[in-house]
């Protein structure tokens, strides 16, 4: 069980899924810079930045001082001992730990106190489970919201890692209930669950906390 000061750590963090990539990639890397960081998450380098700054200021990571590191500390360097051009940063003990206490049950759980006071969310989590995939003039119409007020909200979504990006170019009547046709080209982007928004619809419907 994790502490309820990790926990609300922990919500910070699933605030954007990056910070998890982050701190995911750093438990792998022992101790790691922001150059690498970004090679191997993918992440820009001005976010990688700022995600560091924010969770050392969570207390998740720390800098590592000292001039050289040996390459049994910094395991994605390929020599064995380097000259510390960078700052580096590894986890600290309460990152592991929290790390080490995050399953999938802590996972679904922290992500349905994200969103569980939230209407308008849980409302677009239940159509994307319904849908399966489409554009945010369909969630603000079945909301009866505008698209100035769906937009955020999806976006938000998306940076929490419960929505994503539906990725074909046709997406099949299969795919997508709510159109009748068999095959419409996507001239919009197309929201729908991610794998661990379905769980955590699947969780949430289990609860009480959405309409079956």
């Amino acid at each position: 069980m994790m502490e309820e000061e990790l926990k609300s750590k922990l919500l910070e963090v699933l605030k954007d899924k990056r910070y998890l990539e982050v701190l995911r990639h750093l438990k792998k890397a022992n101790v790691d810079y922001g150059k690498s960081i970004m090679l191997n998450t993918k992440i820009p380098i001005d976010q990688v930045v700022e995600i560091l700054d924010n969770l050392e200021k969570l207390g998740l990571i720390e800098r590592v001082h000292g001039a050289t590191l040996k390459n049994t500390e910094a395991k994605f360097k390929l020599s064995s001992e380097v000259h510390k051009h960078h700052t580096y940063f590894k986890l600290t003990r309460e990152g592991d730990h929290l790390l080490r206490n995050l399953d999938e049950k802590e996972l679904i759980n922290g992500y349905i106190e994200l969103v569980k006071g939230d209407d308008l969310a849980k409302n677009i989590l239940k159509l994307a489970d319904e849908l399966n995939a489409d554009h945010a003039l369909t969630y603000a119409k079945l909301t009866h919201r505008t698209l100035e007020e769906i937009m955020p909200k999806l976006e938000e979504l998306e940076r929490i890692g419960l929505i994503e990006e539906a990725k074909a170019k046709i997406i099949k009547f299969g795919d997508r209930k709510s159109k009748p046709k068999k095959e419409t080209r996507t001239h919009h982007k197309y929201y729908g669950l991610s794998r661990i928004g379905e769980l955590v619809i699947r969780e949430m419907k289990r609860k009480g906390l959405l309409g079956k």
